[in-house]
């Protein structure tokens, strides 16, 4: 595994800071269907622990994870945090059982869902809140006004936008500036391909989620399973290598509820694919 990266190792969100680009996604430290308890809460505050002490300073969650859950556990595992550590939550979504997902932006709820991740993350100051879904049964103006509000008021850094288009961020920034999307995005999914490249032009954060799928390109024969055999490393090491190396705004945040697995994937961040793997890699959706 080259141990030379050619990428930068770190992006600066405005109005949060600086942060190493592979970051951890806190979804899998819930129960099954992401919802209730995980099956061991210390080991997933241990995974947590880990992820610090193998320097990751960007940590994603939501509200709806467990409901509630994957929250609660990082405020016991992490708080108060360590210097540079930032915390990114989500709104917008509400549970009705596992695997259930109904966007909710109506102003009340995600004010008061913002004083549960103020309590439940044990901080005043949320660093990074994101609009989980848009809500397409209440007034758009309504949620980027009440967004717009939570940040004048102090009670969260910045703002970002979830599983959007380029035309929902740039009327969500007529009323707050968006710093970071959150769009699916991966070797077998380039769908919000145009919003990346948004993300790019503007220094936009890119968080893509589901960042490890690959389907049957990690085959034996396959383009990602031929490199990861060439790099000595896993399919995905080699997805993730292939994130960093696409955008200088990609913010990956692979999640497990299990310490091998996360050193696995946070050795990612050493490995440098060679041009002709990267273009084989662009070309294989």
């Amino acid at each position: 595994m080259s141990k030379s990266p050619t990428h930068d190792s770190t992006f600066t969100i405005d109005g949060v800071g600086a942060v190493n680009r592979l970051g951890f996604g806190a979804m899998r430290i819930t129960g099954p269907g992401i919802w209730g308890e995980p099956a061991d809460r210390e080991v997933a505050r241990s995974v947590l622990r880990r992820a610090v002490e193998l320097g990751v300073d960007f940590i994603d969650t939501a509200d709806s994870y467990g409901p509630d859950v994957s929250e609660q556990i990082i405020g016991e595992a992490l708080a108060p945090y360590a210097d540079g550590v930032k915390i990114a939550t989500k709104a917008g979504l509400v549970r009705t059982g596992p695997d259930e997902w109904w966007p909710l932006g109506r102003r009340e709820y995600l004010q008061q869902q913002v004083e549960m991740s103020r309590r439940y993350l044990r901080t005043d100051v949320l660093d990074l809140l994101q609009l989980h879904r848009i809500d397409g049964r209440t007034p758009r103006e309504e949620q980027f006004e009440t967004l717009a509000q939570l940040r004048e008021d102090g009670k969260v850094r910045a703002i970002g936008l979830s599983q959007v288009s380029v035309a929902d961020i740039e009327e969500a920034q007529q009323y707050v500036p968006v710093v970071t999307v959150q769009n699916r995005y991966n070797l077998v999914d380039r769908s919000s391909a145009d919003v990346l490249d948004y993300c790019t032009e503007h220094g936009i954060g890119f968080i893509p989620w589901a960042p490890v799928d690959a389907g049957d390109l990690t085959a034996p024969d396959g383009p990602v399973g031929s490199a990861a055999k060439r790099y000595d490393a896993t399919p995905a090491q080699v997805a993730l290598a292939w994130l960093l190396q696409t955008s200088p705004v990609m913010l990956p945040i692979p999640g497990t509820g299990s310490v091998a697995h996360l050193e696995e994937n946070m050795a990612a961040a050493d490995l440098t694919l060679d041009a002709d793997t990267v273009a084989e890699l662009d070309a294989a959706a």
